[in-house]
């Protein structure tokens, strides 16, 4: 008897637990399985992120800020798309970075248009893809706006795969991941050399973080993406 009332126990435990995970699964803020696609992308933003860092150290020593993961810019509250994310922000006194990450293998080349990239795979196939410099474009436009105009912002796109060859006719804001410390370095030279304003980073960080949020559940960010998904004028052609 004793036996028979412990295994319907077990059972009933079972099933509330199975129930219960039926149900969080189901949950509209359930961040979904995480594709490969998802995962190399992720890689590559870690690559990024750590090489930022290596470069930055190098040349700041400790005056500079990275965000540590991306972050969700509230450029037009109140429309349907109210956010635009950044997947790197680095704010330095020679300038504040917004850097788009890219892990893609294959020969990257020029679109049609300034807004396109083609990709060229190893058995030929051609895809056309979206530029990260047309990604970038609204971010940076909306952080000129809001912050000192004296301060520097620009966009940068970065190639995190090693297996990824760059035509010399792109725009010299799209670098492989080798390249990104040197892009860094010329940046810091000429601004140097231009007598430019530095940037306060503290009071920077400070007057980005007023527009932006920073998601450490992670919910937001993916509300976020699964509206640019479902919407291919804002998504634009393959990311």
């Amino acid at each position: 008897m004793f036996t028979t009332a412990l295994v319907f126990a077990l059972a009933c435990l079972a099933y509330r637990a199975l129930t219960k995970r039926s149900r969080a699964l189901r949950r509209p803020d359930c961040p979904p399985p995480i594709t490969r696609s998802r995962a190399a992308g992720d890689a590559g933003e870690i690559r990024v992120q750590a090489e930022l860092r290596r470069a930055l150290t190098w040349l700041c020593g400790e005056n500079f800020y990275l965000h540590p993961t991306a972050l969700l810019l509230h450029h037009a509250p109140g429309t349907a798309f109210p956010t635009a994310e950044i997947d790197h922000l680095a704010v330095t006194a020679f300038g504040i970075f917004v850097v788009e990450t890219k892990h893609w293998s294959g020969t990257i080349g020029p679109g049609t248009d300034a807004d396109t990239l083609v990709r060229i795979t190893a058995d030929g196939t051609r895809d056309t893809r979206r530029s990260p410099v047309a990604q970038n474009r609204s971010k940076v436009a909306f952080l000129r706006s809001v912050l000192p105009g004296m301060w520097e912002v620009k966009g940068l796109g970065v190639f995190s795969s090693d297996n990824c060859l760059l035509s010399p006719a792109l725009p010299l804001d799209l670098v492989r991941l080798s390249d990104l410390g040197h892009w860094l370095r010329a940046e810091k030279s000429r601004h140097d050399a231009s007598g430019g304003v530095r940037v306060n980073v503290p009071e920077a960080w400070r007057a980005v973080l007023a527009v932006a949020e920073i998601d450490a559940s992670g919910i937001a960010l993916e509300k976020h993406r699964k509206r640019v998904s479902a919407n291919p004028l804002i998504s634009g052609i393959a990311p």
